[in-house]
């Protein structure tokens, strides 16, 4: 044991040798991150503000738009910041964080879909029990629920992973501390004991997909039994963006979970982290904006507003 080296800092994979290359893919990140950020800030701010979206199903999404906040400002400051600087450390606790918050916020993104599709369960199976059911101190415990659940998922993944110090490699092949990058320089022991946990949430994980199945299983079966077209049509255009970000989801999921760990290309790397912290945070936005006419009007009404507040008509202004 004497001769045995405790880490406390990590060397993540950098994208290219060359300091051109690295300057502008930290651009490219950045602009995608303030892309990100901006989308989901003013669907939250949209929501908010609209006493026309103060309903269960925006309250959901305004708490889905704040996890991919989180999810992507996790790695991605980082990761910017290690590309323009050159400098590809992080620290242990900086690691540590980084694991905790992406299981974090991938657990209660699982646990809000859930709600989600419930929600939307009840509103169109159910229509005239919905307001007794989806009361606001309900809603307020669900959504409260998917992030205490998160935060247990999460405390007991990061607990178990960081309990013993790392004595072998500090090289990971990642451009952030990566969960399967990370176990993978992690002890037996740990490893171990992250597979029992692993193959129990997976359980927990398939009650979910399960129910989220079924849910809309019922929800388009009650659709298309509908006898008016702008009916289907407008029951459609309420679960539908919440249909494709769970197929968001679930796909960078199978992209994460199914892809080899490699330790020398750093494009493949890129291209799986990608997938499951950059996508599903940019895309979300767009899709609730394309899909959703009360979240559309409510943006062009705050951008009007921002930045041309000269054009507001002066009668509506009085009226107000």
């Amino acid at each position: 044991m004497s001769n045995c080296t405790i880490i406390m800092e990590f060397f993540l994979m950098e994208f290219s040798s060359i300091r051109e290359l690295q300057v502008l893919h930290a651009i490219l990140f950045l602009l995608i991150y303030i892309a990100t950020l901006m989308g989901n800030l003013l669907t939250v701010t949209a929501i908010v503000t609209d006493p026309q979206l103060h309903s269960p199903m925006y309250f959901f999404l305004s708490n889905l738009s704040l996890l991919d906040l989180g999810c992507i400002s996790v790695t991605l400051p980082k990761f910017i910041v290690n590309s323009l600087t050159g400098n590809q450390t992080i620290s242990l606790l900086g690691c540590c964080a980084q694991v905790f918050f992406t299981f974090f916020f991938g657990a209660t993104e699982i646990a809000l879909l859930v709600v989600m599709s419930y929600d939307r369960f009840v509103a169109i199976c159910h229509p005239l029990h919905y307001g007794v059911i989806m009361t606001p101190y309900r809603c307020l415990w669900a959504a409260t629920g998917s992030w205490v659940s998160g935060f247990i998922y999460s405390a007991a993944h990061t607990g178990n992973m960081f309990r013993l110090p790392f004595s072998g490699s500090n090289v990971i092949h990642q451009f952030f501390c990566d969960i399967p990058h990370v176990l993978k320089v992690s002890s037996s022991e740990v490893r171990n004991t992250e597979y029992i946990l692993i193959i129990t949430s997976f359980t927990l994980i398939l009650f979910c997909f399960g129910f989220l199945v079924i849910s809309y299983t019922y929800i388009f079966s009650t659709v298309f039994k509908m006898p008016s077209e702008e009916g289907r049509y407008k029951a459609l255009s309420t679960c539908s963006p919440q249909l494709i970000i769970f197929l968001l989801f679930l796909l960078s999921g199978m992209v994460t979970v199914f892809s080899p760990l490699s330790d020398t290309s750093p494009v493949q790397n890129l291209l799986i982290a990608m997938t499951y912290i950059i996508l599903p945070p940019f895309m979300n936005p767009i899709i609730y904006s394309l899909r959703n006419m009360k979240i559309k009007n409510a943006l062009v009404r705050i951008i009007k507003i921002t930045f041309f507040p000269k054009n507001m008509p002066i009668s509506k202004t009085i009226k107000k």
